[in-house]
């Protein structure tokens, strides 16, 4: 398994591809706000550990085991953030508090957040009620 660090990479090279067509560790650096050399030297680790081929100078592409971590990471992501809209956070603290505890879930807890979002979201008048508890909470306060 992927280290959270590696995770970060794999997503971000993973949505690099999938927007662009290709990722370059410039791209990458200025998407995860770390120098090159960082990228360069996690670039040849994911390389070594077969989530990716990288040649010098000539760019990287993902490997099948990489597309489907990348892939997975990036599900992971977006349900992280749908859930937490869905519960009510505010837009303005969904991208960090997603960042700050999707390496810290597993693949269980995941998966009961589906079930969750998908409960609520199959009937909107439960997103009305939680709303409710949650407006009555603000006030006791």
């Amino acid at each position: 398994m992927p280290t959270p660090s590696m995770e970060d990479y794999i997503e971000q090279i993973y949505i690099l591809i999938e927007e662009k067509g290709y990722a370059r560790v410039s791209d990458i650096a200025e998407n995860l706000s770390v120098h090159p050399s960082s990228v360069t030297k996690m670039v040849q680790k994911l390389d070594k550990d077969e989530y990716l081929i990288y040649e010098k100078y000539r760019g990287l592409v993902l490997t099948s085991k990489g597309k489907k971590v990348g892939k997975r990471l990036v599900y992971r992501h977006e349900l992280l953030e749908q859930f937490l809209r869905v519960i009510g956070v505010k837009e303005e603290n969904i991208y960090g508090d997603v960042e700050g505890i999707e390496h810290h879930l597993s693949w269980d807890s995941l998966e009961r957040i589906v079930d969750l979002v998908q409960y609520f979201e199959e009937d909107k008048d439960r997103i009305t009620e939680l709303r409710k508890v949650q407006q009555n909470h603000r006030t006791l306060k």
